[in-house]
């Protein structure tokens, strides 16, 4: 057993040296980097290496999956509430107060890729020819002017995005919405077999545009504290933020929450709000809210040890999980942020580019710091609150007569029998937006549909009504119109367009 010991001991040893050595490369690397420069970049490109640099440390003392599966427990009965029962206290008279204490904040950093876009996702086309930034303007603006109040809005962009939405916010200026954005970090891509990065200077257009990543929306709490505008708005009054991707179309601020947040009915405010949902088969992999050494806490399916991912995706087990509608006070995030108190997991995000580079990009999500603020809850809310629009999928079901928008929000049409999204899943002929609007003459009646499956060289005509089950599939070579003016219910569809009962 001593020669084990001692083995063991002169391994940790070892890998010390590495970790070392690794991190001392790393720093040479980004100095030779800041050394690049211009002097206007200097502040801004430091703060984000050194960033970096805290987050990579930790990469390298991490090993294994972050949580102790046997720690996991399931949150205590009151520390996830109800919607209902929040909704039951009511309304206090002077809710304008309560609203002018609040921001919205949007994380604007993605990019529409993934839908076949160019620029940034929050600039695609929803409902009527409003993008996701129209409606959110829309709310807010409605929010302002029925109870004649401030809420200001504020954007998380990243340097993917900045430049196209500051453009487009010229159009908003005689809006009732004061806006502002912010900057995430930029930090750099590193490569997977030296753990070194692949940027040799600061630019990061052209050819470069592949060294550099956002890191994942954790990093708002950094990124908003380091741009000077979460000290603004604590000036002006403000007390708590509205945290919510700007595709989750549900994401509307919530009064009955709000009211909760700032009259608490103990007397103690509660510093985080993180709202859940309940599970479907869609959603198995969505991040749980559990009980973890005496604390709230998010669990990622990333951070499962692989003999429990099974278990963790059990809609019996965990039954919620996170919408990342959050609602946070800013006086926290200002304490911890200046004690380097926000304590989030990391998230290693592998990646290959496009000359077959493997690259790794460390992440860490918003909701993940909920351990480290006091008094956290969770709120089970309504599945309408969370409505993503992820891909055309998504997109279908939001621009069909299954919803109906007022004021830049959008509700479940009260025609819809049941309150549950049919499930729509379009085939690879529908990935890009460009391609799936050519295939649609106008959108179906979807106010009786189940169930859609569409596959292959589909296109529809005017008006067509889909009910119950439909599934459509045109085989390799062949190609399938559905006519217009057809009703098809129950029904599927193949190869030669021979109609058959479901």
């Amino acid at each position: 057993d001593l020669s084990k010991a001692m083995s063991q001991a002169g391994s940790s040893q070892f890998q010390e040296v590495i970790r070392q050595e690794l991190e001392y490369s790393m720093k040479v690397e980004l100095d030779k980097i800041l050394a690049t420069a211009h002097s206007n970049e200097i502040e801004h490109t430091k703060k984000d290496l050194e960033g970096f640099k805290k987050l990579f440390h930790r990469f390298l003392q991490e090993k294994g999956p972050s949580v102790d599966w046997g720690k996991i427990q399931r949150p205590p009965e009151d520390s996830i509430q109800p919607y209902e029962k929040i909704k039951a206290r009511g309304l206090p008279d002077n809710i304008a107060s309560v609203l002018n204490k609040l921001v919205v904040v949007k994380l604007n950093g993605g990019l529409g890729t993934s839908m076949g876009c160019k620029g940034p996702k929050s600039l695609i086309g929803v409902r009527n020819e409003n993008t996701f930034l129209d409606l959110t303007v829309q709310q807010i603006e409605h929010l302002n002017k029925s109870y004649n109040t401030d809420v200001p809005l504020v954007l998380m962009n990243s340097f993917n995005t900045d430049d196209d939405t500051k453009k487009i916010l010229q159009k908003y200026s005689h809006s009732r919405v004061k806006i502002y954005t912010f900057n995430q970090s930029r930090y750099p891509r590193i490569n997977k077999e030296t753990l070194l990065p692949i940027a040799k200077d600061v630019s990061y257009s052209g050819e470069n545009t592949e060294c550099w990543y956002p890191p994942g929306h954790g990093d708002i709490y950094a990124s908003f504290y380091n741009s000077g505008l979460l000290d603004n708005l604590i000036a002006e009054g403000k007390e708590y933020i509205f945290v919510s991707n700007i595709d989750n179309l549900g994401a509307t601020v919530d009064l009955y929450i709000l009211n909760h947040l700032m009259n608490p009915p103990n007397g103690k405010r509660c510093e985080f709000v993180m709202e859940v949902t309940n599970k479907t088969r869609a959603d198995v992999k969505g991040g749980t809210l559990t009980q973890y050494e005496n604390k709230l806490r998010l669990v990622e399916i990333a951070q499962v040890p692989k003999a429990h991912v099974d278990e963790f995706k059990s809609v019996s087990k965990f039954k919620i999980f996170n919408t990342n509608n959050l609602w946070i006070a800013l006086s926290a995030i200002k304490r911890l942020q200046e004690k380097n108190a926000i304590d989030m997991e990391i998230i290693v995000n592998p990646k290959t580019l496009d000359g077959g580079l493997n690259v790794i990009q460390l992440e860490t999500a918003v909701g993940a710091a909920i351990k480290s603020f006091e008094n956290s809850l969770g709120i089970n809310v309504p599945r309408s609150r969370f409505l993503p629009v992820k891909t055309t999928s998504d997109l279908l079901l939001v621009m069909s007569n299954l919803y109906s928008l007022n004021a830049g929000s959008l509700t479940m049409s009260e025609k819809r029998e049941f309150p549950t999204v049919p499930l729509v899943k379009l085939g690879s002929s529908f990935t890009k937006v460009q391609d799936y609007l050519r295939r649609f003459e106008s959108i179906p009646d979807m106010l009786e549909l189940d169930h859609l499956t569409v596959s292959g060289d589909v296109t529809f005509g005017k008006n067509v009504s889909l009910k119950g089950t439909v599934i459509i599939i045109a085989n390799h070579g062949d190609r399938i119109d559905i006519p217009a003016g057809a009703l098809l219910e129950n029904k599927i569809v193949s190869g030669n367009l021979r109609i058959l009962d479901h």
